[in-house]
């Protein structure tokens, strides 16, 4: 019988602690992280910032995303607000005394979601209500302030395009494919193509798996 991997193990790796799933890790409700989804280090939570209950953002991750070590998602309450005289926050400290303004004063971006199979590398920033695409790739140091493409390169900062990983054609049946929705069995099957740097058989074969 084939063994079928567990997305609730802690540690997908045996004998290293140092990577871990991160979905069995989450205990805010306001997270979200799909299966098989890890993190380079061990406390995925301490991680996102700025996160504040009053203002209901959510950090959506999908599934067999790559996080390497130092990634810090920052969320809407690090957003000030600039459309007054000062921008210091006196409601969020004691003793200012003063009333939390409407949320529609702040200049709210949004939830932050983050595809599937998105390899995000060491020490990048992801900044409040950024949407990166299935299958994006983001360079190590990067700040990433605006929406990532589907099967982009971005890198820098603010990240900015790099390249497209594939052609329009073999972005398309990925994304028409979503191998990462699949069953754990079938995934299995589809790791030689998956891992196939051939990408003209890739195509094909893709081909045939969405239409016969």
């Amino acid at each position: 019988m084939s063994i079928i991997p567990n997305p609730e193990r802690l540690f997908p790796i045996f004998g290293n602690e140092t990577l871990i799933n991160v979905k069995p890790t989450i205990n805010n409700p306001n997270i979200i992280v799909g299966d098989f989804t890890y993190f380079s280090d061990k406390d995925f939570e301490s991680r996102v910032t700025h996160f504040y209950d009053f203002i209901g953002d959510k950090l959506i991750i999908g599934k067999f995303c790559q996080i390497a070590a130092g990634v810090e998602f920052v969320m809407n309450g690090a957003n000030h607000r600039m459309n007054t005289v000062t921008t210091f926050p006196f409601n969020i400290f004691e003793d200012w005394e003063t009333d939390t303004p409407p949320l529609s004063e702040f200049p709210l971006k949004g939830d932050t979601v983050v595809g599937n199979d998105v390899w995000i590398g060491q020490n990048a920033t992801i900044l409040p209500g950024v949407h990166i695409g299935d299958g994006a790739i983001i360079g190590a140091g990067s700040t990433v302030a605006s929406d990532v493409e589907p099967y982009t390169i971005v890198a820098g900062n603010p990240a900015r395009l790099v390249r497209r990983r594939f052609d329009e054609e073999l972005t398309a049946l990925l994304l028409k494919l979503r191998w990462w929705d699949k069953r754990a069995e079938e995934i299995k099957s589809l790791i030689p193509l998956l891992t196939s740097s051939d990408l003209n058989c890739v195509k094909r074969e893709i081909q045939r798996l969405i239409y016969g």
